[in-house]
C-alpha cells in the first residue's frame, strides 16, 4: 500500500511539474496578434497596435466620442455607509452585472495581497476600498484621498480631470498624471509593466482608454510610465492619468451574444487570461453600429 501511495504521489508531482512547464513554454512562445482598427459600437473605436521595439508590446486603445448618440458612462457603484465601500469584481463580472458594452479596471484599492494562488485578496465579493476619490451616479462613496488625480464625468458626459463640472456625478481616480496640456510629464524611473491609462483629447470630446499587456515574454512585456505617456500623446491625449495596472489591467467588451470578451491579455498570479477582482471600474454604455 505504501509503495502504491508513493507511486501515486510521484506521478501527481511529475504531472504537475509537466503541466507548469508546458504552461510557461506556451506562454513564452505564444505569437503576437495582428494589428487591428475597427468600430465596436456607435462612437466607440478600437485599435490594437503591436510593437517589437524596444521590446514586445501589445497596446489596446479604445476611443469614445462622448457626444455620440447612446454613449453613457458608469463608475462601479459603492456603499458610502460601509466600512469598506466596494465589493471586488472582475472587469468581466462588472460588465455583465451592469450591462455596459465596454469596461476597464479603475482605482487602486486596499486591502490587497497576491502571495500565491491559495493566498491572495480580494476574492470576488470581498470588501475593498478604492484608493482615491470615487463616485457613481451622484453618490460619493470614497473620499479617502492623498491628492490622487481624478477623472470627473458629468451626467451629460462632460469630462474633466481634477475639477468637477458642476455637481459630482461619476468620478474615478488614478495614481499619477502622465500628460498635461499636450505634454508628457516627468515620471519616476520604473520597469515595464501591464498598464491602464485614461486620457481626454484637447476638446475633451474624446475619452481615450489605453491598456498595455505585460509580463508575457515574446508576446508583450509591458510599458514604462514614460512610454505610457507617449502612447497617450500618440493617440491624441491632451491630458491623462495612470490607473491601477499590473494584474489589474483588464479591458473587456460585450459581444453580439452578450458575453464578456477580453480585448487585452490580462495576467494575474502569472496566469494569462486570469482577471483580478478589483474595487471599481469605468463602464461605457453604447449603441450597436447602425447599418
Amino acid at each position: 500500500m505504501r509503495n502504491k501511495l508513493l507511486i501515486a504521489a510521484t506521478a501527481l508531482a511529475l504531472g504537475s511539474l509537466l503541466a507548469v512547464t508546458a504552461y510557461f513554454l506556451w506562454l513564452g512562445i505564444r505569437s503576437q496578434p495582428s494589428p487591428t482598427n475597427r468600430d465596436l459600437f456607435e462612437g466607440v473605436h478600437y485599435t490594437r497596435e503591436v510593437r517589437n521595439s524596444p521590446r514586445p508590446m501589445v497596446i489596446h486603445v479604445v476611443t469614445i466620442d462622448l457626444r455620440a448618440s447612446g454613449i453613457e458612462l458608469l463608475v462601479t457603484p459603492g456603499d458610502p455607509e460601509a466600512d469598506l465601500s466596494s465589493k471586488a469584481r472582475t472587469t468581466s463580472h462588472f460588465l455583465k452585472e451592469f450591462g455596459v458594452q465596454i469596461a476597464v479596471n479603475g482605482d487602486g484599492f486596499e486591502p490587497w495581497r497576491s502571495n500565491t494562488l491559495l493566498d491572495y485578496y480580494p476574492h470576488r465579493g470581498d470588501p475593498v476600498e478604492p484608493v482615491g476619490f470615487a463616485a457613481s451616479r451622484g453618490s460619493v462613496y470614497s473620499d479617502q484621498t492623498d491628492a490622487e488625480p481624478v477623472l470627473y464625468i458629468s451626467r451629460a458626459n462632460q469630462a474633466r480631470f481634477n475639477t468637477p463640472t458642476g455637481r459630482v456625478y461619476n468620478a474615478i481616480s488614478g495614481n499619477l498624471m502622465l500628460v498635461e496640456q499636450g505634454q508628457a510629464l516627468p515620471t519616476p524611473e520604473d520597469n515595464p509593466q501591464p498598464r491602464t491609462a485614461i486620457a481626454l483629447d484637447k476638446q475633451a470630446r474624446r475619452l481615450i482608454i489605453v491598456v498595455v499587456d505585460g509580463r508575457q515574454p515574446r508576446y508583450s512585456q509591458g510599458a514604462t510610465l514614460a512610454e505610457l505617456a507617449e502612447i497617450l500623446l500618440a493617440y491624441g491625449g491632451h491630458v491623462g492619468m495612470n490607473m491601477d495596472g499590473g494584474g489589474s489591467s483588464t479591458l473587456v467588451m460585450r459581444d453580439a451574444l452578450g458575453r464578456a470578451v477580453a480585448l487585452n491579455s490580462p495576467i494575474n498570479h502569472g496566469i494569462r487570461s486570469r482577471q483580478r477582482p478589483v474595487a471599481n471600474h469605468l463602464g461605457i454604455f453604447a449603441s450597436p453600429i447602425s447599418d
